[in-house]
């Protein structure tokens, strides 16, 4: 199996798109995956006000060095708004011109319950639909975020959405979760598309009972 390694702007939120596809460049990188672009997560303004229309990014992006090969949107699969749907469409007239392959969504939800992974498959159905109906080629791929961070409930959650491609979180499914990575993988692994690899230590952050370090230098085996 080949990889092809990637970098989140989720840690370079700063750049603009030219600058990240520079810096992917510099380090003989293979693709990014947008989360942020010029201190913003809304990817949609960005694009417009920097390229105007989604044929003009598009020929830009002819020329860059690196692909784009994932745009981050916020739709949260177990609980979303008609506005949040709404937001989340707004991605795909960019995906579609630039051929990103795929749309990161989170699982969302607080709880692995059967109501929590049914909310998540009527959200996964109302997407192939549309999917199907625009003869759209980008594809949602679902992050162990917060519902889905155990293998139970990933494979709960696939029985109701078949073939859902999954972004395997590592950090969450080994930290949140209690999971050996490697026992994760041999279980999910033939739906994983896309893997998130973080690393961290257990001293609480402002934010976590943990604390974020660089890959290779915390706790995760």
């Amino acid at each position: 199996m080949s990889y092809r390694r990637s970098i989140s702007t989720l840690g370079c939120p700063d750049l603009s798109l030219a600058e990240t596809i520079a810096l992917a460049q510099r380090h003989h990188l293979d693709a990014v995956e947008l989360r942020a672009l010029a201190h913003t997560i809304d990817l949609p303004t960005v694009f417009t006000t920097a390229y105007g229309t989604p044929t003009a990014l598009a020929a830009w992006m002819k020329s860059a060095a690196v692909p784009i090969i994932s745009l981050d949107t916020s739709l949260k699969l177990a609980d979303n708004s008609a506005a949040d749907r709404e937001d989340f469409l707004r991605f795909l007239p960019w995906a579609e011109a630039i051929g990103v392959p795929w749309l990161r969504v989170f699982d969302g939800g607080h709880a692995a319950d059967p109501a929590t992974h049914q909310a998540m498959a009527d959200t996964v159905a109302w997407w192939r639909a549309l999917k199907k109906q625009n003869g759209w080629q980008a594809e949602i791929m679902v992050e162990t975020h917060d519902a889905l961070c155990t293998t139970a409930a990933i494979q709960q959650f696939l029985t109701l959405a078949p073939r859902t491609a999954i972004l395997w979180d590592t950090q969450h499914t080994w930290r949140n979760g209690g999971e050996n990575p490697a026992t994760t993988w041999r279980a999910i692994g033939s739906q994983v598309v896309h893997v998130h690899v973080k690393d961290s230590v257990s001293r609480p952050s402002a934010k976590h009972p943990f604390s974020y370090v660089l890959p290779g230098e915390g706790e995760f085996p």
